[in-house]
């Protein structure tokens, strides 16, 4: 597909500089772009790159200057070269029946129009799925479950029974929203399983990654707030309360009946005790253990998760801990206090 320089300008609403009528024929990055290609400029620290680039044209913010080939000045040009690759590398929609004939769906099942379910794909009993939702293949919604428009449940995701999912909620393949919450009590010396009877509730604009798991609440819902982003692996567990736009990277793990505010960042590898309340737009760094509640605003980092610049000195004094050591032993011979 081939398309202008002022063509893919009104794609993204972008500010011509240079020979607009210039032919474009794909989009790569900086360091794969080849002539006849269009790429994109982040950050004013890649303008090295983009001289060197074999590129004909780039997206770029304000700042670029020109330097003999076309730009188009946007304000994102991330997210404005995600469009242009989009718009270039789009894939036509699969003709063929909406419903798979080899899909199982309950005759009770409520379809919206628009609704496509992929070959051995399950919509279980009284479950209801809105305009132009997507089920791929060998995906599984259960029974009682309500699905919002424009959902995506990726192949071989899982919804257990009575699921509530938002409009434009994304499940990535393997993902398992609803099994079972991890409770349960001694009794007679075994371990006696409580049962798990709540649901999971997750709102708009929420996009679960990979192999992610959401459990059930215990008799009521767990809840994940509207246009949060959650990685591949994370656990959260029974009876929490996700916030709204929340950023969970990959392999945090929130224990049962935990709270986070709206706009929490959790980095890679985060581990949330249980029964915790975390505040707004707090930051919690890579590899953290947090084991208690965390005021909003916090920036924390550490095991125990501490106050960042508190922890960044605890950290700075363990690698000169041998240095000291050595000072102290010296400071001991001096004084004619060595051991034995």
């Amino acid at each position: 597909m081939t398309i202008t320089v002022r063509h893919l300008a009104e794609w993204v609403r972008g500010e011509v500089l240079g020979d607009g009528d210039l032919p474009i024929s794909n989009a790569r990055t900086l360091a794969e772009a080849q002539p006849g290609d269009i790429t994109f400029v982040e950050h004013d620290k890649h303008l090295t790159a983009w001289h060197s680039s074999r590129a004909s044209a780039a997206i770029v913010p304000h700042s670029v200057p020109v330097n003999g080939r076309p730009i188009i000045r946007v304000a994102d040009p991330l997210m404005a070269f995600a469009r242009v690759v989009q718009q270039l590398r789009g894939r036509p929609r699969e003709d063929g029946p909406a419903i798979s004939p080899m899909a199982l769906v309950h005759p009770t099942a409520r379809l919206a129009s628009g609704v496509c379910v992929g070959p051995f794909a399950v919509v279980g009993e009284n479950s209801e799925i809105g305009t132009n939702t997507t089920i791929h293949a060998g995906a599984i919604v259960g029974r009682y479950c309500k699905l919002g428009e424009e959902v995506v449940v990726h192949p071989h995701a899982t919804l257990y029974d009575e699921c509530v999912l938002g409009n434009r909620v994304v499940i990535h393949g393997n993902a398992v929203i609803g099994a079972d919450g991890f409770g349960y009590r001694v009794q007679n010396g075994r371990h006696a399983k409580v049962p798990q009877l709540g649901w999971v509730e997750i709102e708009d604009d929420v996009e679960v990654g990979a192999c992610t798991t959401i459990d059930r609440g215990t008799f009521g819902p767990t809840r994940i707030g509207a246009g949060t982003k959650i990685d591949n692996l994370v656990m959260i567990g029974h009876n929490c309360n996700i916030g709204k736009h929340n950023i969970l990277c990959s392999q945090v793990g929130i224990a049962g009946s935990t709270t986070t505010g709206d706009y929490v960042v959790m980095a890679g590898q985060v581990g949330v005790a249980d029964h915790l309340t975390i505040g707004d737009r707090v930051t919690i760094m890579a590899k953290s253990g947090v084991s208690g509640n965390i005021s909003g605003g916090s920036q924390v980092l550490g095991m125990p998760a501490l106050p960042h610049r508190e922890q960044a000195r605890i950290m700075m004094t363990m690698e000169k801990l041998p240095e000291i050591r050595k000072d102290v032993s010296r400071i001991k011979k001096h004084l004619g206090l060595e051991d034995g």
